[in-house]
Formats: structure tokens, C-alpha cells, sequence
């Protein structure tokens, strides 16, 4: 039987790849830039600090304790790397490999910090005049291991 604590970790980061995906999807050309004042992150600087933490969650995971924070690329590419970055997470939690540190530290530290992350590029989508529509959210299609851009579109969206 599959470790339960594990598998709902692994929906977990189903989830913030499906919510991630849906509020960089259909963004403007100039919204990877946009700055809503003085001092705050832009979107792909929270793309790229979001595919950091994962990257950093993967090394909780194998016992370390390394945070890198890399310097952003382009939307794309920290696209990308967030979605593969999430993918490599979600790989080695679907292994039989150890965790070094405890889905507790994980979830407190690197996942939650994630979704107040994605939740800031949905509102700054709103502030660039570029809103994602609502979603019942709980009816998603979220499957555990589904952690690519390439997420199920939403049958339950509203304004």
C-alpha cells in the first residue's frame, strides 16, 4: 500500500501545477514584466523564486538544506522550469526514496510558500487587466503525477 501521507503531498503538488498553470495561461505578452509598484516581484520573478522552491524542495527531500536563487529568464523558460522542477519533486515522492526531512517541513516551508505565490501572479493578472476567471476549484480535474503545463481545462468556471 502506497504511504497515504505521501500520495496526498503528490496531489498537493498536482494542484499548485494545475493552479499555476491556469494563471500564466493566456497571459499577455507584457504581463512576464509587469510591475504593479515599486519593490514588488514581477511574474516570471515569481515563476522563477516558485521553480526555486521546488528545487529546493527536492533538496529537503534527499537531506540537504541548498536554496538557490536563480536569476530569472525568460516567461517561457521559467515556465518551464517551474513545471519541471515540479516534475522532479513529484518523481522522487513517488518513489520509494527516503525523505530526509518531514512532509511537515516540506509543506510548511516550500509548498506553502508556493501557493500564496501562484495566488500573487492571479491577482496581478487581475491588476494587469487580464484576469483568469473563477473555478470551482474543489471540481477540478487534479490528478497526483499530472504536474505539467498541459493541465485539463476547467468545466467549472464562473465570473
Amino acid at each position: 500500500m502506497k504511504d497515504q501521507a505521501r500520495e496526498l503531498l503528490r496531489h498537493t503538488i498536482a494542484t499548485v501545477a494545475y493552479r499555476g498553470a491556469k494563471a500564466t495561461r493566456g497571459a499577455p505578452a507584457d504581463f512576464a514584466d509587469f510591475r504593479a509598484a515599486t519593490g514588488v516581484r514581477t511574474p516570471v520573478q515569481i515563476v522563477a523564486h516558485i521553480a526555486d522552491l521546488y528545487d529546493w524542495a527536492l533538496s529537503l527531500a534527499k537531506g540537504k538544506w541548498d536554496y538557490n536563487q536563480s536569476t530569472p529568464q525568460s516567461w517561457e523558460r521559467e515556465l518551464e522550469r517551474f513545471h519541471a522542477s515540479l516534475g522532479a519533486f513529484d518523481e522522487y515522492l513517488a518513489s520509494d526514496a527516503p525523505l530526509e526531512h518531514s512532509l511537515e517541513k516540506l509543506v510548511q516551508g516550500p509548498i506553502a510558500d508556493s501557493l500564496t505565490h501562484v495566488g500573487q501572479i492571479a491577482i496581478l493578472r487581475r491588476l494587469a487587466d487580464s484576469p483568469i476567471r473563477s473555478e470551482s476549484y474543489a471540481r477540478a480535474d487534479i490528478v497526483a503525477g499530472r504536474v505539467g503545463r498541459e493541465q485539463m481545462p476547467s468545466q467549472f468556471e464562473f465570473d
